[in-house]
């Protein structure tokens, strides 16, 4: 499978389609998506920034940085969100290509501690990540898992 990581701002042309991919997989208002995109491509600070997997001309998979991924800790910051693989491009690595590229990228912007919520176990361990505290999500009745990345 061919497929490479690709970051909004050097290709603002997907912006729309990548706020409506995203959109479709997480249910967050493609609005939502667009304003974080469009503060992505004004390039005033390291975050947000947007990534996508492509394989050829279609988005397999994604992620962004931002912020805060709606949670209580906004300490804890900035935080890897969205992260998300096509189903019939799972168990591939590219979950893990993408990443490895974001934490390294945004190394290069200065940032060398990301954050993420999830609700999986052992996933994100492969990728160095590692289990930091639990933290509660906006409007969530229970508490969610937050891993720490450092390079």
């Amino acid at each position: 499978m061919d497929y490479k990581i690709i970051r909004l701002i050097d290709n603002p042309k997907i912006k729309e389609r990548a706020a409506q991919w995203f959109h479709e997989k997480w249910h967050i208002p493609r609005e939502s998506y667009l304003e974080s995109m469009e503060a992505c491509l004004k390039g005033a600070s390291a975050v947000p920034q947007w990534y996508m997997a492509m394989e050829d001309d279609r988005i397999i998979g994604g992620l962004g940085v931002i912020e805060n991924d709606f949670h209580d800790r906004k300490d804890l910051a900035p935080n890897v969100c969205a992260v998300y693989t096509e189903a019939d491009r799972r168990c591939r690595g590219i979950a893990g290509a993408l990443l490895n590229y974001v934490c390294a990228d945004m190394k290069k912007k200065g940032i060398d501690t990301l954050y993420l919520i999830t609700d999986h176990t052992s996933f994100y361990e492969r990728y160095g990540w590692e289990f930091f505290c639990m933290v509660q999500g906006d409007g969530e009745p229970n508490k969610a898992r937050m891993y720490v990345h450092k390079e």
